[in-house]
């Protein structure tokens, strides 16, 4: 009998760009004898602990509802990545207290929580965070993707702007490295394994994301980048992640780890399919 596997997917994100990466998908575990059936979060109700219904042998979760993939490990499913590996890795606030003392990450500061309709009505923690972290310095939502949640404040008043715009979002500040300004490295790591690596780089701008204009090549990461690379990884619980690390002045710096990495550009870029590896490692854990 055909193992059979879940590919769960945002129903309403509707884009080609994430549809090539199902067909990666599905090619893969096609050249595996594995039936790969893609299912939208939204067609599997979600009762609390619960999946109804013919269950798989295994899901490539490929969405960020963490309450179905832990509905789905409850229901007795192996899911890749688990429910808690996607909830570390989506809060970029939870991602950092599972960082910490485990791999160097940019020096962070958690801004001060505040609710809808009141947002700041003082600023006097952002003294002290510039105290802490010298100007410039990063701001990013606690949610975001392809580096549209991450802002660069120059001085407080830009700080402000940015945090009163953000509103009562979650969010983080963070110590700028200039060292890595526009630059940095995507370590795709699967089953504890680095299995490909592109430098990326951006002139005009100091995100690196190819999406926001970026370029890439293909780079040989050093034994040290490729250790904080599979740390994190294993700090935060993860079968198979993107992690993008930065320039330190002292070595490797863990800046994101993506849980569920759009992986064409690496593909483009390196030659190295990722959705192969990371079948082939599902296969070889549902084998055992």
């Amino acid at each position: 009998v055909n193992m059979k596997g879940w590919l769960v997917v945002n129903g309403f994100i509707k884009s080609d760009k994430f549809q090539e990466l199902y067909d990666f998908f599905q090619r893969a575990a096609a050249g595996e004898g594995v039936d790969l059936e893609i299912k939208t979060a939204d067609s599997l109700l979600n009762f609390v602990g619960e999946v109804k219904g013919d269950l798989p042998d295994f899901t490539l979760f490929w969405d960020k509802d963490v309450y179905l993939a832990r509905s789905l490990e409850e229901a007795g499913v192996k899911v890749f990545n688990s429910s808690r590996a996607i909830l570390l890795c989506d809060n970029k606030i939870l991602t950092a207290y599972a960082l910490k003392n485990v791999v160097s990450t940019p020096k962070t500061i958690i801004a001060p929580k505040t609710y809808e309709g009141i947002g700041f009505t003082d600023y006097a923690f952002l003294d002290q965070a510039i105290k802490e972290l010298g100007l410039p310095f990063v701001i990013k939502e606690a949610y975001g993707s392809f580096g549209r949640q991450v802002y660069l404040a120059k001085n407080a008043e830009e700080a402000k702007v940015i945090l009163s715009s953000i509103g009562h979002k979650e969010c983080l500040l963070q110590e700028f490295l200039s060292s890595s300004c526009g630059r940095d490295l995507r370590i795709n790591v699967v089953g504890g394994r680095v299995v490909s690596c592109m430098y990326r780089w951006n002139d005009c701008d100091f995100r690196s994301n190819i999406t926001g204009g970026g370029s890439m090549k293909n780079y040989l990461p050093t034994d040290e980048q490729k250790a904080v690379a599979v740390k994190a990884c294993e700090a935060l619980g993860l079968d198979f992640a993107g992690v993008d690390v930065l320039f330190g002045e002292d070595g490797p710096v863990v800046c994101e780890v993506n849980s569920n990495p759009h992986f064409k550009n690496a593909f483009v870029c390196t030659g190295v399919d990722l959705s192969k590896s990371i079948i082939s490692y599902i296969l070889s854990v549902v084998n055992k």
